[in-house]
């Protein structure tokens, strides 16, 4: 009897969850069980594009946005296309056809087709709505194509954006944030370190008001105004002027709000938020929403033959049949942690179908891992997620609901049943830029925000992780960054199997017996379990572990 051939997948997107589907995919394609084509659309090798404000500012090397050993998996036997679009797919004849015209053949088909930066609507630059808009056959025009950035614009979402933002911070130029989440603080404070003169430029009251609640933003605001940068809150940006270079060409001037604020800079970065690339699967019929609609086995809702993973997938349960067509809630998780798990879950369905053998433990995640419903903000009926800010001398940290309030009225009765009840506490030094907040229900800690203290805010984290009951005495807390707290005594931080690295899930006892086997610095530490290498918003942590657990030197 002739053996079966090996099943054809094509991978779609070769950004980090492209990348790390690919890692955990190459036993079985050494076996020759399947056979593994990517496409992707950048020119690059697969990159951390978390890290790419730090890279941007000159905090981090090319190197240390590497995620993924390219040459490993050609050795295995993968096919990778760089600097290559598609444009289409057939779901009848299981194809895709390349910007070259070229059509590759497939049994399953996997979209990691990522986000792409917002364009907020602004006099001077094109907005297009993409939708139902075929990708271009130029893969280098996925984003630009018939809408590119004027000159001095840019979003901050490839090597290209990072290379002019480090020009403009290494000649210590006047750089304009226009959006206060999470991405444009940890570029504004890295940049104003570096020496330039940045400017945040937002709408609402406070910066990152998805994830902070009035109080700790406003500490973080007033922490980076003393870092030196600028913030201009309660302000509507308009439109943008231009000024013409020696070439002849546009390039921003100003950034012009609606109350008439004048703006100026040499670069303009926007920072407002990001959405899913959807148009490719819309195009082939499957149901979109904020994201390409995938069930808690990332399969697509039409197709089980098709799968998406990453920032384009929107996990979220089926209607029954006769069920309301209404968009599901929530959308793209939006953070690599649930992307790489997302791969780490697929990679393992496809091992165990294609081995006939049990899925391992990366199929054991619960929905929430796996971002379904999820967006990072915390609100009440989203999945939980910690956020984190990545600044130098700004510690951010926030989780859950943060939305109530010390002085709200007792929560209302649903159904007949009272729900249980809410506490929160409050504690607030913010001319030393230090601030506390802490959501209970029934003494169980819901949601966290915490400025300015990180070894409170690692003990919150934990305890909010286990879902544990907060101390009677909320203020005991705040003695982990007091002065007379002595780091790791006694503290649950660093129990074995604390979270320390949210995003690869890497415990304390993980560190521990990496740093046991002889890997004694972060660097080292990442390579061996992957802490550190997504976010990197908890190196700080995996240095304590290893300073708690140093491995005394033998003579």
């Amino acid at each position: 009897m002739a053996e079966p051939a090996p099943e054809r997948i094509v991978l779609v997107g070769y950004g980090p969850v492209g990348a790390r589907f690919v890692e955990e995919l190459l036993p079985v394609v050494r076996a020759g069980l399947a056979t593994l084509t990517v496409v992707g659309a950048e020119a690059a090798d697969a990159y951390n594009r978390v890290l790419i404000a730090d890279y941007a500012v000159g905090q981090a090397g090319r190197e240390a946005l590497e995620v993924t050993d390219t040459a490993a998996a050609l050795a295995a036997g993968v096919s990778i296309r760089t600097g290559t679009s598609v444009t289409a797919i057939s779901r009848t004849r299981r194809t895709v056809t390349l910007g070259t015209g070229a059509e590759l053949p497939w049994d399953r088909l996997v979209l990691a087709t990522g986000a792409r930066a917002n364009v907020p609507t602004l006099d001077g630059v094109t907005r297009l709505r993409r939708t139902l808009m075929a990708p271009p056959a130029d893969a280098a025009t996925l984003d630009s194509a018939g809408a590119a950035l004027p000159r001095g614009v840019v979003a901050l979402r490839d090597l290209d954006d990072a290379h002019t933002v480090l020009g403009a911070v290494s000649t210590g130029g006047r750089i304009v944030v226009l959006g206060a989440g999470v991405l444009g603080m940890e570029l504004a404070l890295a940049a104003a370190k570096g020496g330039a003169e940045v400017c945040v430029v937002y709408h609402g009251e406070i910066p990152m008001n998805r994830n902070l609640d009035r109080g700790g933003g406003t500490v973080l605001a007033r922490a980076a105004r003393a870092a030196g940068v600028s913030m201009v809150n309660h302000s509507r940006a308009e439109s943008v002027l231009f000024h013409v270079d020696d070439d002849g060409a546009a390039r921003f001037d100003a950034l012009i709000c609606a109350d008439g604020k004048q703006i100026g800079g040499d670069l303009l970065v926007l920072s407002c938020g990001t959405g899913a690339r959807t148009e490719l699967a819309h195009l082939a019929g499957l149901p979109v929403s904020t994201g390409i609609l995938v069930d808690e086995s990332l399969r697509s809702w039409a197709d089980p033959a098709i799968h998406a993973i990453g920032d384009c997938a929107h996990v979220a349960v089926p209607p029954a049949p006769g069920a309301s067509l209404a968009r599901p809630a929530g959308g793209p998780a939006g953070l690599i942690g649930p992307g790489w798990r997302q791969a780490d879950r697929l990679a393992a369905d496809f091992t165990a179908r294609l081995t006939g053998q049990a899925p391992g433990t990366a199929s054991d995640n619960t929905p929430a891992e796996l971002g379904a419903g999820a967006r990072p903000g915390g609100r009440a009926g989203q999945a939980a997620a910690v956020v984190m800010l990545k600044a130098e001398g700004v510690d951010v940290v926030a989780a859950g609901d943060t939305a109530p309030d010390p002085w709200d009225s007792e929560p209302s009765h649903t159904g007949g049943c009272a729900a249980a009840p809410v506490s929160v506490s409050q504690w607030a030094d913010p001319e030393h830029g230090r601030y506390v907040k802490m959501v209970t229900r029934d003494g169980i800690l819901t949601g966290f925000v915490c400025v300015g203290m990180p070894r409170t805010a690692a003990e919150l984290i934990l305890l909010f992780e286990r879902g544990s009951e907060l101390p009677a005495d909320r203020s005991v807390l705040l003695r982990f960054d007091g002065p007379d707290d002595v780091p790791g005594a006694g503290g649950d931080a660093f129990a074995p199997d604390a979270t320390v690295c949210w995003c690869n899930r890497v415990s304390v006892g993980a560190i521990k017996d990496a740093a046991a086997a002889g890997n004694s610095t972060v660097a080292c530490i990442g390579a061996a379990t992957r802490a550190g290498t997504g976010c990197g918003g908890c190196k700080t942590r995996i240095g304590e572990v290893l300073t708690r657990f140093a491995v005394p030197a033998t003579s």
